[in-house]
């Protein structure tokens, strides 16, 4: 499914807020952070409302205002972008809803797979709320955060540009 088509199903549907968790989450899981990062910018145009409000459990304050948090997201997805497609990091996200009751909320449950060319692993668990204004998230809280697996570090990346023949050994 592409943005466009998401956002035509989302603008027909905006009274159904499960349709428009699972459109922006589909669209969250289905972007290839290899190919680019743009298209999570697009993503986050698109969903989320001028005055969104981002807090975390992690994080002493909230991030307020869109262009703060698309600055934070940009500096979290280029790193990502570019381990992705120039060092072969693979990276999988996947996301399960979290049935609930308030109105105009949502939760979910995503996992961020980090696999180095090692075959190194690191898992990121976390939940999200968010609470929506029409067919725009107004606020956003990320909790419950887990992480299995250590930190993946150069050794584990290709960053150099080139790939290592097997049984040869990269000048330390």
């Amino acid at each position: 499914m592409t943005l466009q088509n998401a956002l035509v199903l989302t603008d027909r549907r905006a009274g159904d807020l499960h349709v428009r968790e699972r459109v922006l989450n589909a669209a969250i899981a289905h972007a290839e952070i290899s190919e680019g990062f743009e298209e999570y910018l697009e993503i986050f145009d698109a969903f989320y409302a001028d005055d969104i409000v981002v807090s975390s459990d992690t994080r002493e304050a909230p991030i307020r205002g869109k262009a703060n948090v698309r600055s934070f997201l940009f500096n979290f997805l280029v790193p990502l972008h570019v381990m992705a497609e120039t060092g072969g990091l693979s990276v999988a996200i996947r996301e399960m809803p979290i049935p609930g009751d308030v109105a105009d909320e949502t939760h979910s449950a995503w996992t961020l797979d980090l696999i180095g060319l090692s075959g190194a692993t690191c898992t990121l668990r976390w939940c999200t709320l968010r609470r929506w204004n029409g067919s725009r998230v107004v606020y956003e809280h990320h909790y419950d955060h887990e992480q299995h697996g250590g930190p993946l570090g150069f050794e584990d990346l290709n960053l150099s540009g080139a790939v290592p023949s097997s049984g040869v050994r990269r000048p330390s």
